[in-house]
């Protein structure tokens, strides 16, 4: 008989960063993550992650009691292979997301307890069969000093990956340039330079800004959500006016939004995150256009799976955050390449030392 859901453990912790992140719109200087745990009537357990960049999480009993009005019952009771494939109708009052990445993490961890049960690699179940997976190293360094972002660099280069990204969109275009020729200078002309603005700019904009880093000799591989998220004909007019740059899009956007990109050719690269179930779908269309994706950032870099798993993807973000700090053991890098562990589900667990000392309240 089929060992179903039935408990649901919650952490959330409250720890400071190793350095401030963010862009040109946000800066965050503490670590504010939530762990999920679904459990079977067997003991086994699935995890997933949520997290808030802008203010502290809720207590955990706060977030229990969420999940219990509006998730759990439709949980509880089941088994994760059915959820991982079920299809909601979405009507009226139930059109509706949780707060804090939530639906999120139920699917991460109804994922990682599927992969569990079936006793495969995560990546292996979804139909990867690499536990290599080409990454860039990604400073989300915006509001460090010169000095503190020539030190990140430095230290970055030791993983030897391929690609290294920037966060820019500036007031003053000579900010930008002399960052991404100082970062450019660190990790040489051999590597690729992603540039990310966060929707800083308008189309024009992005266009003359993109030009401008040309012009000052900077070979761009892809500027990331230079405009605004929902923008089709403005995406349409940077795609079309850029010349060797590759534009991605689609960070910000569900996968109705994602799948608008698709149909409407309006980005040259479709940037997606760590919702295993959106993700097989947005890669099954990407897939049939042979339209290049990216995989942006995930807790503790599990979207490696996904990564193995969907052919179009060709780099997954690897940012050095410190959040590894409530693992016990975080992914390897070797040589730009995430090395995904031969176990079952995804292979991270909870530090029993962060839970004691990392503040975090349980429910």
């Amino acid at each position: 008989m089929t060992s179903n859901i039935n408990n649901i453990r919650i952490h959330c912790f409250d720890y400071p960063r190793d350095r401030v992140i963010g862009d040109s719109q946000i800066a965050s200087s503490k670590v504010w993550i939530g762990a999920l745990e679904l459990f079977d009537a067997n003991g086994q357990s699935g995890l997933g992650f949520f997290q808030s960049l802008t203010a502290p999480l809720p207590e955990a009993k706060v977030i229990r009691t969420l999940l219990e009005s509006s998730r759990l019952d439709g949980i509880l009771g089941q088994p994760p292979e059915a959820l991982i494939h079920k299809i909601s109708r979405p009507r009226g009052g139930n059109i509706q997301q949780l707060p804090y990445h939530l639906d999120q993490a139920i699917d991460q961890a109804l994922w990682d307890l599927t992969a569990k049960r079936a006793d495969l690699p995560l990546y292996k179940l979804l139909g990867g069969n690499s536990s290599q997976v080409k990454a860039y190293g990604s400073g989300v360094c915006f509001h460090l000093s010169d000095q503190q972002v020539t030190s990140f660099y430095e230290k970055a280069i030791k993983h030897n990956f391929s690609g290294y990204k920037v966060k820019i969109g500036h007031p003053d275009l000579a900010w930008d340039i002399k960052r991404l020729q100082l970062v450019s200078d660190i990790i040489g002309k051999d590597k690729l330079l992603m540039i990310d603005a966060n929707e800083a700019w308008s189309p024009k904009e992005a266009i003359a800004k993109i030009r401008a880093y040309e012009k000052a000799g900077l070979d761009i591989f892809w500027v990331e959500d230079p405009i605004l998220r929902h923008d089709i004909a403005g995406l349409q007019e940077v795609k079309a006016g850029l010349k060797d740059t590759y534009l991605n899009a689609g960070e910000y956007l569900p996968l109705s939004g994602k799948k608008a990109l698709v149909d409407n050719h309006a980005a040259d690269i479709i940037n997606i995150h760590g919702d295993f179930s959106a993700a097989l779908k947005i890669g099954w269309l990407c897939a049939e256009k042979g339209i290049p994706i990216a995989l942006g950032n995930t807790p503790m870099e599990m979207g490696a799976h996904i990564a193995s798993a969907l052919p179009e993807v060709i780099y997954t973000e690897h940012s050095m955050l410190n959040w590894d700090d409530i693992i016990e053991t975080p992914f390897t890098v070797k040589d730009g390449y995430i090395l995904l562990p031969d176990v079952s589900g995804h292979g991270l667990t909870l530090s029993e030392l962060a839970i004691k000392e990392l503040t975090p309240s349980c429910a």
